[in-house]
This record gives structure tokens, C-alpha cells and sequence, in this order.
């Protein structure tokens, strides 16, 4: 399968309460004008980008069943679902944050905790 612009991110599951972000591109200059040096943004302690994939949430735990050995046995796992959706702007902590690399482009993997905030362009 070749990899394209539009499938890349196809092949990544995200695990549990994780979600795939990309940042937000900053603005160069500030608003009276000066133009900033490209690390400065990268540095600050909060950030926001947009939400590229998002796992499947919170496991819940089965309930103990008493199975009998000649029954087959299907472990269908049940999540509580994430608030982040992707496609929402999210505004997460930096610190708990962990920046990785995929083909050649700067992803974060953050979990639900550390989002403070979510824009999301749908009425809910």
C-alpha cells in the first residue's frame, strides 16, 4: 500500500484515552507587528492544534460471568467514549504531552486529562 497524504494517518490505532493531535501553525509576528523566531511558540506550557485520530476511551471492566469450559469465549471490551472527537481544536497542557515523529511531520500524543479545552465547530 503506498503511503499518501490522505492515507498516512490510516494505519495508526490510538490506545485508550490518548489523542493523536498536530499543532496549530502560530502566528509569525505579534499583534503590534513584531516577527518571532520560530522556537518561541514550541516553548510555551499550554498549546492547541487539531485532533488528527482519537483512541477509544476509558475500558470499562467485565462483569465475572461463570462460563462453562464448552462455551467459546468472546471478550467484546466496552469503552466509556472519549469527549474529544477528531477534528476538534483542542487546547492541552505541554507537560503532559509526549512529541512524536511520523513521517517527518511533529505529532502529540495527549490524554483526555491533560485537555483543558475543545473547540468543536458542531452545535452538541
Amino acid at each position: 500500500m503506498q503511503l499518501t497524504a490522505d492515507n498516512k494517518l490510516k494505519k495508526i490505532i490510538v490506545v485508550g484515552d490518548r489523542v493523536l493531535i498536530r499543532l496549530k501553525k502560530p502566528n509569525e509576528k505579534t499583534s503590534s507587528g513584531l516577527y518571532l523566531p520560530p522556537g518561541v511558540h514550541e516553548k510555551e506550557k499550554v498549546q492547541q492544534g487539531y485532533i488528527i485520530k482519537a483512541g477509544p476511551g476509558y475500558p470499562i471492566p467485565m462483569p465475572i460471568d461463570d462460563h462453562e469450559p464448552w462455551m467459546d469465549s468472546e471478550e467484546k471490551v466496552k469503552y466509556v467514549p472519549l469527549q474529544a472527537k477528531e477534528g476538534d481544536l483542542a487546547i492541552f497542557l505541554l507537560s503532559g504531552a509526549h512529541e512524536v515523529m511520523y513521517e517527518g511531520e511533529k505529532y502529540y500524543i495527549v490524554s483526555q486529562g491533560a485537555i483543558l479545552m475543545l473547540e468543536r465547530e458542531q452545535d452538541l
